[in-house]
C-alpha cells in the first residue's frame, strides 16, 4: 500500500517525543470507567468488615467497664490490621491495574518510521494505526489507505453487516459511523476484511465511544467456583460461630449473672472463628498468581484460568509461531522439476528461470504483508529482484479472492498501467493450485512426489501458478480462472530452541501435546518429530477429519497427536471432541476463525505478538511472546499457586482450631477466660502475613511437573484438606489446652497459666506456618529453601512476643506473668510437639517412595 494524503507525517508517523506531547495535551486512550478503586473506597470496604467491627464493640465493652487501656489498646490494634489490610487490597489493586493495562486492546502504530505494537491506551491524535483483520479499531480515525478495509461497526450503530472503507480524500470531514465507501473508523469496531492504515482524530472521552457512554472492558476478578465455594465454607463457619457465640453469652451470664463479661467472651470466640482469611488469601493468591504469569509473558484475562491450569491434561497448539520461530525463509524453488537452493546460493543471482515464480508469488501476496510467509516473498523479491522488471510497484490491484476451507488458495487480480487483460497471480497448497490449473493425473502426482521430498526436510510447500483473464467483469470464484502451474516454493520455520525441553516437561507432567496446523502432513511430521512429539507417525488430515462422524472422530483424537491441512473452523471440532473423551483442554489461536474453538477450550490460549484483538477477547490466556514454552511455565505457574493455595487454607483451618477451642473449652469447663480479644489480634496479626505472603511467595514443589494432572472435578476443601487441618489443630489444641489446664489446677495462678499457653500456641502456630510450607519435605530440609517473608513473619512475632512478656505495660494488657527460662524452653517443646507426628508421616512417606 502507498499511502496518499497530504500529511507530512504520512509516511513515517509520529516520533515518540511527539507522542509523549500528545499524551501530556490529551491525556490517555481511555475511558473514566476503567479507573480503579480509590484508597478511601478501599478503607470504607475495610471498615465494612466483620473482624473490624468485632474490634470496635470488643473496645466500647472495655470503655463501659472502664478498662481504658485495654480499651486503646484494642484500637490501637484496629489501625495496624487496618493498615495491614488496606496493603494487602493496595498491592492486589495494584496487580490489577496491571493487568487492565496489559489486556487492553494492542494497537500497531507506526512511529519514527517504524512499525511498533504498543497498549491501546497510548495510542494518541495523529497517530498512524496499522489495521488488519480481526483488529479492534484503538481510535476514531481517518483511513488514509487500504485493501478491501471492512469493519463492524454494530457495538455504535446496532447495524450486524460489516461496511467498507475507502482511502479519505484530504478533504471530508469527519462524520457519525454509519454507511457503506466512508474514510472513517471508530474506537471499539472490529476490523473483519483486509486491512489499512489510518489517522487517529479522536482518542478516550472524545471518540464516539466516549460521546454515547459506552465503558471500556477491563479485567475483573470475576465469581469462580473456587470463590463460590470458599464463600460457601465461610458462611457455614460464620453460622456455626455467631450460634457459639451466643452460647457462650448465654451460659456465661446465666452461671455466672456477669453479662457484659459474657458479651466479651462472645465477641472473643467470634473473632477466633470468623474465617476472614480465607476470601482476602483467595484474592490475594489469584490476583498475584495473574500478574507472575504478566511477568512470564503470559496475561491472565480471566482469573478462574489459573484454577484451570493445573489439571489440564491436553495442550494443542499451531505449529507456525508457537512451536516454530515465526520467522519464514524462502529454502528451495522448483520449476520443471529443476530445484535451487536459495540458502546455499544465497551469495549468487537467482537464476532468470526461477524469476518468475517469485514474482507471482509476490503478486499472490499483500502488498504491505503480516503474514510471515508472505514477507518471506517480497524479502526475497527485493534481494534478488530489484533491478529486474519482476517488481510491479505501479500496478493496481483489481480483486482478492481469500483462502477458504474448500479451496487452500488465494488469488490476486492485477492491472498494470498500460495492460488490457487483467493479471492473475496464485500461491496455496500444492494440491489446490493442481486443482486450479486442472493438471492431468499424472502430473499432479509427480508434483505431489516433489512436494513429499521437500516436505520430509520440513519445509513448508506452496504452489504458485499465473494467469491472465480478458473479460471487463471478473467471476466470483477461482476456479473460473484458467491458471498456468510454475512451481513450487519450500519455507523453513525452524522450531524454537525451547520447545524440545517445553514438550518433554510437558509428557513428565502428564500432559500430552497435540499439534495442529495448515502445513502438509509430511512437513508437520517432520516438525512434530523435531519438537519430541511423540506417536507421530499417525496423522489425521483435515479433508479425512471431514469424512469422521462424532463418535469416529472422539476415538481417534485419543491417540492422534498431528493434525495436518486443518483450517481454523475445525479446531472446534476436535476441542469438543477431545472434551468429550473428559480431556480438560488449552488450545492456541490467532485468527478470527479461532474465536469459537479460543472460547470453547477450558484454556483458550491467544498469540499476543500475532494474534488478533478477536482471538485476545475470547482468549483466557494470551501469550505476550507466542512461544509454547511459556505455555508450559503458565501450567508450572497454575500449579505452583493451586498447591500453596491449598497449604495455606490448610494452615488457616489448623490454627484456628486451637484458637477456637481456647476461647469456648475453658469457658464450657467453668474456667476463666483464656483468651481475650488482645490475644486473638497478636495471633491474627500472625496469622494474616502467613497465609497471605509466606505461602504465595514459597518457591514450587520440585514434583510439580512429575505429577499426573489434577482432576478438575476435586473441590479445593475437600476431605483431605479439611481433614489434614483439622487434625493439625486438634493436635495443637490438645497440647496447648492441657498446659492451660494443668498450670490451672496444680501449681500456678491464671497470668501464669494464660502465658505459658499462649506462648505454647504461639510456637505452635509457627509450627504449623513450617510445617505446611511442604507436604513432602521435612521442615529441615524446607529450611534450605529461601523464603524472605517467612523469616520477616518469624522474626516479627518473636520480637513482639518478648515485648508482651516481658514489657511490664504490655504485659498487663496481655494478662501475662513473666516467663522464666525453662519455662520459654518448655513452651518452646510443647509447641513444636504439636507438629512431630506431621514430620514423621512426611519421613515415612519419604522412604515409602524410595
Amino acid at each position: 500500500m502507498t499511502l496518499q494524503t497530504p500529511n507530512s507525517n504520512a509516511q513515517t508517523g509520529l516520533s515518540e517525543d511527539q507522542a509523549k506531547q500528545r499524551i501530556k495535551q490529551h491525556g490517555y486512550n481511555e475511558l473514566p470507567s476503567s479507573k480503579s478503586r480509590s484508597f478511601l473506597a478501599t478503607a470504607w470496604d475495610v471498615v465494612r468488615e466483620p473482624m473490624f467491627l468485632l474490634l470496635l464493640a470488643c473496645g466500647t465493652i472495655y470503655l463501659v467497664l472502664g478498662d481504658v487501656q485495654e480499651a486503646l489498646m484494642l484500637l490501637g490494634f484496629v489501625f495496624v490490621v487496618l493498615g495491614i489490610t488496606l496493603y494487602q487490597e493496595q498491592k492486589t489493586e495494584r496487580a490489577l491495574e496491571a493487568l487492565r493495562d496489559l489486556s487492553s486492546p494492542r494497537a500497531l502504530v507506526i512511529r519514527d518510521g517504524e512499525r511498533k505494537r504498543i497498549a491501546g491506551r497510548e495510542v494518541v491524535p495523529d497517530d498512524l494505526v496499522v489495521l488488519a483483520e480481526g483488529d479492534r479499531v484503538p481510535a476514531d480515525a481517518v483511513v488514509v489507505a487500504c485493501d478491501s478495509l471492512s469493519t463492524d461497526e454494530s457495538l455504535l450503530t446496532g447495524e450486524s453487516v460489516p461496511v467498507r472503507k475507502v482511502a479519505w480524500d484530504g478533504v471530508r470531514e469527519m462524520n457519525r459511523p454509519g454507511g457503506e465507501d466512508l474514510p472513517f473508523v471508530f474506537s471499539g469496531t472490529l476490523v473483519v476484511q483486509g486491512q489499512g492504515i489510518a489517522q487517529v482524530r479522536a482518542t478516550g472521552v472524545q471518540t464516539e465511544m466516549g460521546n454515547i457512554g459506552k465503558a471500556l472492558q477491563t479485567v475483573q476478578v470475576e465469581q469462580t467456583r473456587l470463590q463460590q465455594e470458599v464463600g460457601l465454607l465461610v458462611r457455614r463457619v460464620a453460622i456455626l460461630g455467631l450460634t457459639l457465640c451466643v452460647f457462650v453469652v448465654v451460659l456465661y451470664g446465666v452461671t455466672r449473672g456477669n453479662w457484659l463479661q459474657g458479651f466479651l467472651a462472645g465477641i472473643t470466640l467470634a473473632m477466633a472463628m470468623l474465617p476472614e482469611e480465607f476470601p482476602v488469601v483467595l484474592t490475594i493468591f489469584l490476583a498475584l498468581g495473574a500478574w507472575r504469569l504478566s511477568k512470564m509473558n503470559v496475561l491472565a484475562r480471566r482469573v478462574p484460568v489459573i484454577e484451570t491450569l493445573g489439571s489440564a491434561t491436553v495442550l494443542c497448539v499451531d505449529k507456525t509461531g508457537t512451536l516454530t520461530v515465526n520467522r519464514m525463509s524462502i529454502r528451495k524453488l522448483a520449476v520443471d522439476g529443476i530445484v535451487h537452493d536459495v540458502e546455499q546460493q544465497a551469495a549468487l543471482p537467482l537464476p532468470e528461470e526461477f524469476h518468475e515464480i517469485v514474482e507471482f508469488g509476490i503478486l499472490a501476496s499483500q502488498r504491505d504483508p503480516f503474514d510471515p510467509m508472505e514477507k518471506a516473498f517480497h524479502e526475497l523479491g527485493n534481494r534478488q529482484l530489484a533491478q529486474t522488471e519482476h517488481l510491479h510497484a505501479d500496478w493496481k490491484l483489481e480483486k482478492g479472492y481469500p483462502l477458504s476451507p474448500s479451496l487452500l488458495a488465494m488469488s490476486h487480480v492485477w492491472k498494470s498501467p498500460t495492460g488490457t487483460e487483467f493479471v492473475l497471480a496464485t500461491k496455496g497448497a500444492p494440491e489446490a493450485i493442481a486443482d486450479l490449473c486442472h493438471l492431468s493425473v499424472e502430473r499432479t502426482k509427480v508434483i505431489l512426489e516433489q512436494v513429499a521430498a521437500m516436505a520430509e526436510e520440513g519445509l513448508r510447500v506452496l504452489g504458485v501458478a499465473k494467469g491472465v483473464f480478458g473479460q471487463s467483469t471478473l467471476p466470483g470464484e477461482q476456479h473460473d480462472f484458467t491458471f498456468e502451474f510454475l512451481g513450487l516454493v519450500g519455507l523453513a520455520d525452524p522450531v524454537r530452541s525451547t520447545v524440545p525441553a517445553a514438550v518433554a516437561e510437558c509428557y513428565t507432567a502428564g500432559i500430552r501435546v497435540v499439534m495442529i496446523t495448515g502445513d502438509h502432513p509430511t512437513t508437520a511430521k517432520s516438525i512434530a518429530r523435531q519438537a519430541g512429539l511423540k506417536l507421530v507417525e499417525e496423522i489425521i488430515t483435515g479433508p479425512e477429519l471431514e469424512m469422521l462422524n462424532e463418535a469416529e472422530l472422539q476415538l481417534r483424537v485419543r491417540t492422534i497427536n498431528v493434525f495436518a491441512r486443518m483450517v481454523p473452523e475445525q479446531k472446534l471440532q476436535l476441542v469438543n471432541a477431545l472434551k468429550a473423551n473428559g480431556e480438560v483442554v488449552a488450545m492456541t489461536g490467532d485468527g478470527v476463525n479461532d474465536a469459537p474453538a479460543l472460547k470453547a477450550a477450558h484454556i483458550g490460549i491467544a498469540m499476543g505478538g500475532r494474534g488478533t484483538d478477536v482471538a485476545r477477547e475470547a482468549a483466557s490466556l494470551v501469550l505476550l511472546d507466542d512461544d509454547f514454552a511459556s505455555i508450559v511455565h503458565s501450567v508450572r505457574m497454575g500449579r505452583r499457586i493451586y498447591d500453596h493455595l491449598q497449604k495455606a487454607m490448610t494452615y488457616i483451618v489448623a490454627v484456628h482450631v486451637p484458637i477456637a477451642g481456647m476461647s469456648i473449652v475453658p469457658v464450657l469447663l467453668g474456667g476463666p477466660i483464656a483468651l481475650m480479644p488482645v490475644h486473638i489480634l497478636f495471633l491474627e496479626l500472625v496469622i494474616d502475613p502467613a497465609c497471605s505472603v509466606v505461602f504465595e511467595a514459597e518457591p514450587e514443589d520440585a514434583d510439580v511437573m512429575s505429577r499426573p494432572p489434577r482432576n478438575s472435578a476435586e473441590l479445593l476443601f475437600g476431605s483431605r484438606l479439611l481433614g489434614l487441618g483439622l487434625l493439625q489443630g486438634a493436635s495443637a489444641l490438645l497440647i496447648v489446652l492441657a498446659i492451660y489446664l494443668s498450670a490451672l489446677r496444680d501449681w500456678l495462678n491464671a497470668s501464669d497459666a494464660t502465658a505459658l499457653s499462649f506462648t505454647t500456641l504461639v510456637v505452635a502456630n509457627l509450627g504449623l506456618i513450617f510445617a505446611n510450607r511442604s507436604w513432602t519435605r521435612t521442615i529441615w530440609s524446607t529450611l534450605r529453601t529461601p523464603n524472605a517473608a517467612l523469616w520477616w513473619v518469624i522474626g516479627g512475632t518473636t520480637f513482639f512476643l518478648g515485648l508482651a512478656l516481658y514489657v511490664p505495660f504490655l504485659r498487663d494488657l496481655f494478662h501475662f506473668s513473666p516467663l522464666h527460662p525453662d519455662d520459654l524452653v518448655f513452651c518452646l517443646v510443647a509447641g513444636s510437639a504439636s507438629i512431630l507426628w506431621f514430620e514423621f508421616l512426611k519421613v515415612l512417606r519419604q522412604k515409602w517412595w524410595a
